[in-house]
């Protein structure tokens, strides 16, 4: 870590400004941008638009240092390959993108792929697959597997550039590039610690598309905005450790580290009752939900006291648009840091000794829910093709929601 690095955790960006200006002669700032401008410059060229095919393996690779296939660096780094199976990572090319690409032309399929499967071996092979105009007319070389295109976000997305191996700086090394080992080297680099690695995928760009004028995926921007944006990347939460996991909301522990939620609920005047769920962005950098796929419900009931519900009415967090992504129909996010209530209000049983339950149920798919259900309803105008995946699809998007939280709170009496 540099000492301006250093300074930032410490002190406030006014007096850093000051030692950076009284520093300047000595040349530490100077590096500092240096640094900063390089890494931009790295990020440019590791995230081309579309990536470059890797070539030919050097000659004196082995087969397996030549491979692509995730499950060939599973042979050597078997933490890592295990952890990312289990990832959403591993999934990017799932059935919910399988059957939207029988819908669309070569060019639409492939920004997609931009993120879903960014290397050009893969996009290949689902042209191929795809019986796409622009396609290859030769089988592949030998280093690319026939299941690439559908392992999704595989290691060499971020790790192979050319053949060559990238990856963060190992802890207690240093920056840079060695010659010998494993694929006859690996270049190490503080950029594999910098959120804008994530930001490829995870910020569209300002001319992206956008609903209600709000950019439809604006994590990075969301982040940089926050108080965590000077504490953590997006690396220490997403990836503790090294871990090749990325956990988010689909992760009942991960989403619980997010948030406090806290239930109010009071007797007014008559039987009036006034109860109010407060919910605490604590712990993600962004928004949450940072998108519109994901929806939190808040599912208020009132629990007699021989246990019996009385279902009293659901609130939502998150960004509800419609399946076209035309409209807007609400936005109840909750920037990092910031604090949402959610109010009900109803009148009391005329027996005592009830409770207001909260249940939080958590739709990671939500969206996906609605945009799959309404296109298999329209399925007879769809490619017979697509109809498999979609229904795949539609089952899995249903079977991703939890329930995060059971709270109860008796009435108190108003002041």
């Amino acid at each position: 870590m540099t000492a301006l690095l250093a300074l930032r955790r410490l002190v406030p960006a006014t007096l850093i400004a000051a030692v950076c200006a009284a520093l300047l002669a000595l040349g530490a700032c100077a590096r500092h941008d240096e640094g900063a401008i390089e890494v931009a410059s790295f990020f440019e060229r590791h995230w081309a638009d579309p990536l470059p095919a890797q070539g030919l393996p050097p000659a004196g690779f082995s087969a397996l240092e030549a491979s692509l296939a995730p499950q060939a660096c599973g042979q050597c780094h078997v933490r890592q390959w295990q952890q990312w199976q289990t990832s959403l990572h591993a999934r990017a090319v799932g059935p919910g993108l399988v059957w939207q690409l029988h819908l669309m032309d070569q060019a639409a399929a492939n920004r997609c792929l931009r993120c879903h499967a960014p290397l050009a071996e893969q996009k290949a092979l689902l042209a191929q697959a795809m019986q796409w105009p622009a396609r290859p007319t030769t089988a592949p070389p030998p280093h690319v597997s026939d299941d690439l295109a559908r392992k999704g976000l595989v290691c060499a997305a971020c790790h192979v550039r050319g053949h060559r191996r990238i990856g963060p700086v190992p802890q207690g090394g240093r920056a840079g590039a060695t010659t010998t080992g494993a694929h006859g080297g690996f270049v190490a680099t503080t950029a594999f610690s910098d959120s804008r690695l994530c930001a490829h995928c995870h910020q569209f760009p300002a001319d992206g598309p956008r609903t209600a004028g709000k950019l439809n995926e604006d994590t990075y921007e969301q982040w940089k905005a926050s108080p965590f944006a000077a504490q953590r990347s997006c690396q220490d939460c997403h990836m503790p450790g090294r871990q090749h996991l990325w956990r988010g909301i689909h992760d009942p522990e991960m989403t619980r580290s997010a948030i406090d939620v806290a239930l109010q609920v009071e007797r007014a005047a008559g039987r009036q009752v006034r109860a109010a769920a407060v919910v605490r962005n604590i712990g993600a950098g962004h928004h949450f939900p940072t998108y519109m796929v994901p929806k939190v419900e808040l599912q208020f009931a009132r629990v007699a006291r021989d246990g019996s519900r009385t279902p009293l009415g659901t609130q939502v967090i998150g960004w509800s648009v419609d399946t076209d992504l035309r409209h807007e129909i609400a936005d109840t996010r909750i920037p990092a840091g910031a604090s949402r209530r959610f109010e009900l209000a109803f009148d009391a049983p005329s027996a005592d000794g009830w409770e207001l339950e909260l249940r939080v149920l958590v739709r990671p798919d939500e969206h996906y829910e609605r945009t799959f259900g309404q296109s298999l309803a329209q399925g007879e105008r769809l490619p017979p093709a697509a109809l498999a995946p979609l229904r795949a699809a539609l089952e899995h998007s249903r079977g991703t929601a939890y329930e995060l939280m059971r709270l109860r709170q008796a009435p108190r009496i108003a002041n």
